[in-house]
């Protein structure tokens, strides 16, 4: 099974609040790849809100993304471009 790392630097002004983390849950679950998100000594799956929202990610924080599964390539490519575009929030 494949096995991918890639990492993403938090670039919304308030952090992984609601919102964003919001959109990363919608994306993540498009994928049938297992998602986790580690931050400092956490890791949490990246379809639970709650568990995004528990990292407490402020801006310029790096997080870790750990995909397993057939599309964890195509997974952590579309969370990367995500977290790019600041989790397409315009506020």
């Amino acid at each position: 099974m494949q096995k991918v790392k890639d990492y993403f630097i938090v670039m919304n002004e308030k952090g992984l609040h609601t919102r964003p983390s919001t959109e990363l849950v919608k994306c993540a679950g498009v994928f049938k790849a297992q998602i986790n998100l580690s931050y400092q000594e956490l890791t949490v799956n990246a379809k639970s809100i709650l568990g995004i929202l528990m990292l407490a990610a402020a801006r310029g924080a790096k997080i870790l993304i750990e995909a397993e599964g057939e599309d964890a390539e195509t997974a952590v490519q579309a969370i990367v471009s995500l977290a790019k575009n600041k989790f397409n929030a315009s506020y």
